[in-house]
């Protein structure tokens, strides 16, 4: 049964809509292609069978009695099954609820507790987690295993079972159009930097989201993109592209072998890639020993965290002109905010950044208001002109515009710690968190998260910044600005993370080159203590956001 007669090929309101127009323009295009880990072979989709697909899941949720305001978590890797599901769930009007793994078992259930959900579709690992730590178990109504041929009894469920109650519905009504301030899904983010928070999205910001990035890499439909991370494989889809999903464990990117990403580039001629840093550090390893370039590609986006200057000067000579590695500018609350490509970043703000000016995220995109506001850390409930700092002055990042989340799910302190909200207009300024600045030229300077900063007596110093200048030094790999506690008092303490193996010679040396490197900088001249740490505790995801608090314990004991 095809319910997509439901959705109009035009603008559609809810964001399932952009599947089944694609569908209806050119149904036998491939939707997604998963590669086989084991073989040559692979499953696919066309765009009419995706449709087709996540029409009968969607109906066999609504006989289920899974509809508007019912939330479902969502566990499944990316494959054939991840992509219908989700487009399901929107078609059903049923929530998804996006965790990622990687956030950790307790924050799961954290994560399951907020969103109060009524439906887990998971892998056998996941329902088994989820039995074992109860994740939900209050809510959780019903359980539907992905992976697995044949059900488990209870209110376990398979996806065969679901697609057999699509099959018997009969005249079964989606709804498509939920209106533009309907909850589509929640999306929690990493928690790299405090408790993951459910961000709410509606289908007017994924709807703004997709218009945005195909205006702003020009993406056009038809395109092949290769989708390392779950949630932006989803918009391949929807802008018209076919996704090829690369044989990898998306939540460790730093592990990921380069021939499962550099061969299918080849083999299917992908024109679009989204990879972490981490991943892309892994990919120029393995282009330089397997001798390869990508002259197929138009563009590689990279998220998450900045991209090291290092990889993109070994990285952009594999691509040919015009096409660049773009670095959007955001969160998971706010995307995409700004983008800079690899040419800017090569040609001048790098070297800015070696100097301890921060790294230089882009200009606003059209649509986008920024403005840098005073660092707080206390909530501020009314936006007004005054809060708006001079260009140049160093604040909080604070952004408005059709892609800005309202608030968080079952988090009202956390909205509003993060939102501003103007009674004149009713426009809402969402504080990403960042400290920067505005440049002369209109572009933003990201200093670091404000959560990291070390206040001192006499001045406060911010983490990119500093950092800077002592990872130009050879025997580097990264470092961390944190601030311990010694004898009640906070003092600056650079975490050096080395690219080999010290002897304690080596490292009475380079602590003396860092200490003196950093005495030539005002902004880092308070520092005086060098801590050597072998392996930075990371996001396992990106592989490059630092869990700063941890490693500030971690200094504070060292200093005792």
């Amino acid at each position: 049964m095809n319910l997509s007669t439901h959705f109009s090929e035009g603008p559609a309101s809810n964001v399932a809509g952009h599947l089944t127009a694609a569908a209806a323009r050119d149904p036998d295009r491939l939707a997604v292609i998963v590669p086989s880990g084991d073989g040559p072979g692979e499953s696919r989709l066309t765009y009419r069978q995706l449709d087709e697909e996540s029409d009968l899941l969607a109906a066999g949720l609504r006989s289920l009695g899974f509809g508007p305001g019912a939330r479902g978590v969502v566990m499944v890797r990316p494959s054939l099954d991840f992509f219908a599901l989700v487009f399901a769930l929107f078609k059903a009007r049923v929530v998804p609820v996006l965790i990622d793994p990687g956030i950790g078992l307790a924050a799961i259930g954290r994560a399951c507790r907020e969103s109060s959900p009524s439906l887990f579709i998971g892998m056998p690992r996941a329902i088994a987690a989820q039995r074992l730590f109860r994740w939900g178990r209050s809510t959780i109504k019903r359980r539907i295993i992905v992976g697995r041929t044949r059900s488990l009894g209870g209110r376990a469920m398979t996806l065969d079972d679901l697609r057999l109650r699509g099959r018997e519905s009969v005249n079964g009504f989606l709804d498509p159009d939920p209106g533009d301030d309907d909850l589509a899904a929640v999306l929690f983010t990493s928690g790299s930097t405090g408790p993951p928070k459910g961000a709410r999205y509606t289908h007017a910001i994924f709807n703004a989201q997709i218009q945005a990035f195909r205006e702003l890499y020009r993406i056009e439909p038809g395109e092949i993109d290769l989708c390392t991370f779950p949630l932006f494989a989803l918009y391949a889809p929807a802008l018209g592209m076919t996704a090829i999903v690369p044989v990898m464990d998306p939540t460790r990117p730093a592990r990921v072998d380069p021939r499962n990403i550099i061969e299918p580039i080849s083999r299917y001629r992908v024109t679009n890639l989204f990879g972490s840093p981490a991943l892309l550090r892994r990919l120029v390893e393995g282009a330089e020993q397997a001798n390869a370039r990508f002259p197929g590609l138009r563009r590689i986006v990279s998220a998450g965290a900045p991209a090291s200057p290092r990889v993109l000067e070994r990285l952009a000579p594999l691509l040919d002109p015009p096409a660049q590695i773009h670095t959007p500018y955001g969160a998971t609350e706010a995307l995409p905010i700004a983008s800079i490509g690899s040419d800017e970043i090569l040609r001048e703000t790098r070297f800015l950044t070696d100097q301890g000016q921060g790294v230089c995220v882009g200009r606003p995109l059209p649509g986008i208001e920024l403005a840098i506001i005073p660092i707080h850390d206390e909530p501020i409930p009314v936006w007004s002109s005054e809060l708006v700092l001079p260009q140049g002055s160093v604040g909080e990042i604070a952004v408005s515009g059709a892609v800005v989340t309202r608030g968080y799910f079952n988090r009202p302190e956390a909205t509003l710690s993060a939102k501003i909200v103007d009674p004149r207009t009713g426009q809402l300024f969402h504080r990403m968190g960042d400290v920067g600045r505005l440049d002369e030229q209109g572009r933003i300077w990201f200093l670091g998260r404000k959560s990291h900063r070390v206040v001192l007596e006499r001045t406060t110093l911010f983490t990119i910044p500093c950092e800077a200048i002592y990872n130009t030094h050879p025997e580097v790999a990264r470092s961390a600005l944190v601030g311990a506690r010694r004898g009640g008092v906070v003092v600056p303490v650079i975490c050096v993370e080395p690219i080999r193996r010290l002897s304690r010679g080596d490292r009475a040396r380079i602590t003396r080159e860092l200490i003196e490197r950093g005495q030539a900088f005002p902004h880092t001249r308070w520092i005086n203590i060098v801590l050597f740490h072998p392996s930075f505790p990371v996001d396992a995801r990106h592989n490059s956001k630092i869990y700063r608090e941890r490693l500030a314990v971690w200094a504070a004991r060292r200093l005792s």
